[in-house]
């Protein structure tokens, strides 16, 4: 009895000690292929592409930048950071320099936004973005800023943005109510308030008056406005035309 005791102990022992060496083998083998991204700011595309290479990696140039800090052709960033450590195979993204901007900002302030966007792209830079921005007292469609500004320097990207004025909305006005009031007040109203008196006519008077009065006759500041256009309650733009119906 003993004895398979024995045997039964030594042989869970083996079985315990067979998985521990089975995990140990398995985390090294995952372990085991990772490597350390090598440092590559500095390098040039060759030597980039050497040093990825020996560790089993893979290089891209995804982009390119102006620099003033990194030689022309030069590596100038990357992804992963050194010492991120990855599988083998594992692709490292980089971006190259394009030294120095070589180009002049242009001075494009004043001008129209395609006048500017033509001006712009002559020079072989892009448009980043345009904002706009209303504004009374300056003309719409004109570039108010930029940036960067003109004949800057440290330029790092060939893309210009723009502030351009858009047109000024127009003020809105709820028509008031004019019936029952004198023509010749009402005109006065409306030029203080910075609207025009259109076209006046002479409402039909009912038959009986009609009769009575004879054939109906000239508008006067005395007459009295029955209708109007646009009617009370719409809305107007400040400058628009009002027509009365007067009796």
């Amino acid at each position: 009895m003993g004895t398979i005791l024995r045997y039964a102990t030594l042989a869970l022992v083996l079985v315990i000690v067979a998985m521990v060496s089975a995990l140990a083998a398995m985390r090294l083998a995952i372990h085991g292929q990772e490597v350390a991204v090598p440092a590559l700011v500095g390098l040039s595309p060759s030597e980039a592409e050497k040093a990825v290479a020996g560790l089993g990696l893979q290089m891209t140039i995804e982009r390119q930048y102006y620099s003033p800090q990194i030689a022309e052709g030069r590596i100038m960033s990357q992804l992963p950071l050194p010492g991120t450590k990855v599988r083998h195979g594992w692709q490292v993204r980089v971006a190259q320099s394009l030294g120095p901007t070589r180009v002049s900002i242009p001075d494009v302030i004043g001008q129209s936004e395609r006048a500017a966007e033509l001006n712009i792209r002559r020079r072989g830079l892009d448009i980043e973005s345009v904002a706009q921005v209303s504004s009374a007292s300056i003309p719409a469609d004109q570039v108010l800023a930029q940036s960067p500004a003109a004949n800057a320097a440290q330029v790092v990207t060939p893309k210009i943005s723009l502030l351009v004025t858009a047109a000024a909305e127009q003020q809105m006005f709820v028509m008031p109510s004019f019936a029952g009031q004198p023509l010749g007040s009402a005109s006065r109203t409306l030029q203080d308030a910075g609207f025009k008196l259109g076209n006046v006519s002479v409402a039909p008077a009912p038959a009986d008056q009609a009769a009575a009065a004879g054939s109906g006759g000239e508008p006067s500041p005395a007459s009295i406005i029955v209708l109007q256009s646009p009617a009370a309650g719409q809305k107007v733009t400040l400058g628009a035309t009002i027509n009365f119906e007067v009796r």
